[in-house]
């Protein structure tokens, strides 16, 4: 790796990140687009471009403008050679996607929800990805018996062609008394990993200058 880098002139992170992938699709990156003042007016974009693909932007600007648009000319070029007219729906990221998947769908909103549930029945992967997330969620409510309904999950889980559902399947049984003391006992230490992520981020705040009296003070004061 290190005498590919020195060879193309490039980083070693990116020599590393070229290699590690297997195959090119995933090193393409979903653009970044935030909402923009041009969003509420889309539709009325889109079908003027459709009835008249050759119409000028300064046309479509004035349009807006009469139906509320606040915006500059430049934002609407952008918004339109970005391909944010045509496209059915913006691009997500796995990262997004993945948490919109682990919310509770009852604590999401409504255009997330159907987001989400467009991106589910894309594939018979996704599919089936949801529905073991979505019941491995359901044993997170600490309840007698849920260590047997684990053991179903975990062979359902083996059953499917997911690698990584079958590596978190494998960490699982790494520490499975605990596991199961977590979905079916009502302890749990969270109220100690509150004190010491509190306790760590006062001493932050005093930047190590301050000793362990004042730390204390600041502790049954706070």
């Amino acid at each position: 790796l290190l005498e590919c880098a020195r060879r193309l002139g490039l980083a070693l992170n990116t020599v590393k990140r070229y290699a590690r992938v297997s195959e090119p699709e995933r090193l393409v990156r979903v653009p970044k687009y935030r909402p923009t003042l041009v969003d509420p007016f889309r539709d009325h974009l889109r079908r003027r471009r459709a009835e008249d693909p050759a119409v000028p932007v300064q046309r479509l600007l004035v349009e807006i403008k009469k139906l509320g648009y606040t915006g500059s000319q430049n934002l609407l070029y952008r918004y339109i050679n970005q391909g944010r007219v045509e496209c059915d729906r913006p691009a997500i990221s796995p990262k997004r996607l993945a948490g919109l998947l682990l919310t509770e769908p009852g604590k999401l909103k409504e255009h997330h929800a159907e987001r989400l549930d467009a991106a589910i029945a894309a594939c018979h992967e996704m599919t089936m990805l949801a529905g073991l997330v979505r019941g491995f969620a359901a044993l997170l409510d600490p309840k007698q018996g849920n260590d047997q309904l684990l053991t179903a999950w975990i062979e359902r889980a083996r059953q499917v062609d997911l690698p990584h559902m079958h590596a978190f399947t494998r960490g699982l049984d790494y520490d499975r008394a605990a596991v199961d003391a977590a979905l079916t006992l009502p302890f749990h230490n969270g109220g100690a990993e509150g004190v010491n992520t509190r306790t760590k981020m006062i001493k932050r705040q005093m930047y190590g200058r301050a000793g362990f009296e004042l730390l204390r003070h600041r502790i049954l004061l706070g």
